[in-house]
């Protein structure tokens, strides 16, 4: 039976038993008759296999991915697989569906373990070497003051300071009602009513409102800051400045980590008078102390340092969230799906790292008795 004679017919078979012969329409309408002809040739696993598509008529995307199919097939037993006497265009389809739709074979489960790890290192490693240019650059900043745009850093303060300030109030002073009123409970038992000025001051001040403050800042600033330098990523506006010799760092990252230094220890003292507020005047309603009192007990439990020691904490994590931030914003790549994958791993990322660092505070405090 000649190729020629069923020029017409969607056929394949095989022929002097290593030359698949294609005749034809290949296309999407004709693909699932084909494919069950397939099904019922015994294809030479292990030997050199040729395909002939001289009368193949018409080929779409469809009847591509089946050749390659077959190619991926009898490449997987170990033959050699070559194409003849296609069409130049049948020929470059099946090279570009190829291309396109080729599956990568499964990975065994320890090689994807190994490079999982690989990947984390990887990006472990691309880390610490963005975090060592932005000290740099900071460095530079500091004994070049010119070098930074302090217009644009203003505003990166109001954005970051004064339009956050209501949201770190209101929750600061709702969360001084709950340690207020979950405290008021316990020590009522005891008659140690007066004692929940120490609970709010302390647990307030020193830990809860610098830490809500860094959750709240994570979610808000750090998000847009991924987003923003996400998005100009995919407009390749970051890779113009570095055509024009313009280091994306000091443009971009340097405001940003600067303005949230500032503003951090600022949002944390608001952050604590807002939990002292609300601390205050749930023991006023649930235990009966006056304001005074509350404010005299106050200043007998809590000492500077541990104003200080939550103070301190602030532009520890101010640096955390900006530089995540900047640093997922750069590892955008090409669409929006990127942009939003990034915005919300660089938001989980610093709420962990900020609580890691809180806990790392709290056992060196420990280790100095502080």
């Amino acid at each position: 039976m000649s190729a020629v004679r069923d020029n017409h017919e969607n056929r394949i078979y095989l022929e002097n038993g290593n030359t698949l012969v294609c005749t034809g329409r290949w296309t999407v309408h004709a693909v699932a008759g084909l494919q069950q002809q397939l099904e019922r040739v015994r294809l030479p696993g292990g030997h050199a296999l040729v395909i002939n598509g001289e009368s193949i008529t018409t080929m779409d995307t469809a009847g591509s991915w089946l050749i390659n199919r077959i190619r991926q097939q009898c490449g997987t037993d170990g033959a050699q697989v070559r194409l003849e006497a296609f069409r130049p265009e049948h020929s470059s389809l099946v090279e570009l569906v190829g291309d396109v739709s080729h599956d990568t074979p499964a990975q065994p489960a320890t090689q994807r373990l190994h490079t999982r790890w690989i990947s984390i290192g990887n990006d472990l490693v691309n880390f610490l070497a963005f975090i060592g240019e932005t000290v740099v650059a900071l460095l530079r900043a500091i004994a070049n003051p010119g070098r930074v745009r302090w217009k644009v850093m203003l505003v990166e303060i109001a954005d970051a300071g004064y339009k956050a300030m209501p949201i770190v109030g209101l929750l600061s002073f709702l969360m001084g009602v709950v340690i207020a009123y979950q405290g008021a409970v316990q020590l009522k038992l005891y008659g140690a009513n007066i004692s929940v000025a120490d609970l709010v001051g302390f647990s307030m001040l020193r830990e809860l409102a610098p830490l809500l403050t860094a959750i709240v800042v994570s979610g808000r600033t750090g998000s847009a800051y991924a987003a923003q330098i996400g998005t100009m990523q995919v407009t390749e506006e970051v890779a113009a400045m570095r055509t024009i010799g313009i280091p994306p760092i000091d443009m971009l990252v340097l405001p940003k980590l600067i303005a949230l230094i500032i503003v951090m220890p600022l949002l944390s003292v608001f952050a604590d008078i807002l939990s002292i507020c609300g601390g205050m005047l749930m023991a006023n309603l649930q235990l009966g102390i006056g304001f005074n009192a509350f404010v005299i007990r106050l200043g007998e439990a809590i000492n500077y340092s541990t104003f200080m020691i939550g103070i301190g904490k602030a532009p520890v994590f101010a640096a955390i969230i900006a530089i995540v931030g900047c640093y997922q914003g750069f590892k955008v790549q090409g669409s929006a799906e990127s942009v939003g994958r990034h915005t919300t791993i660089s938001v989980v990322q610093s709420i962990f790292l900020v609580i890691v660092a809180d806990a790392l505070f709290s056992i060196l405090f420990s280790m100095l008795g502080v």
